[in-house]
């Protein structure tokens, strides 16, 4: 996972994170953190980090885990440079994105990764 270094959209100043809203992904933010996964139909890859997402986010009060269609949101897909699936996103308590990774993550990178959002 990496951190990222623009906004959504377009190039924010320097130093400033990506972010994005509740509106952006279609579901409320978690109230700690936000673990944000676009998936595709026949991924097997997404359905194991469909699972991993969803056990860390039962783990940790106040993390929430979206999903997201990305043959159904190609805009947001296209705004945020994602070249496959599955790509998870780790979002602070703001929606700002604390790291991004393409493939599926192994639990622990996932819980490590929720150490620095929350």
């Amino acid at each position: 996972m990496t951190t990222e270094g623009t906004r959504v959209g377009g190039r924010g100043r320097e130093g400033e994170r990506e972010r994005l809203s509740a509106a952006d992904i279609g579901a409320e933010l978690g109230e700690r953190a936000t673990l944000v996964q676009f998936a595709s139909a026949f991924c097997q890859p997404c359905r194991a980090t469909r699972r991993t997402l969803a056990e860390v986010a039962s783990m940790v009060d106040g993390v929430a885990h979206v999903e997201i269609d990305a043959e159904a949101r190609l805009a947001l897909v296209r705004a945020l440079r994602i070249t496959g699936t599955p790509t998870v996103f780790v979002l602070d308590a703001d929606g700002h994105v604390v790291r991004r990774a393409a493939g599926q993550p192994r639990k622990a990178d996932v819980i490590a990764a929720l150490g620095e959002a929350v």
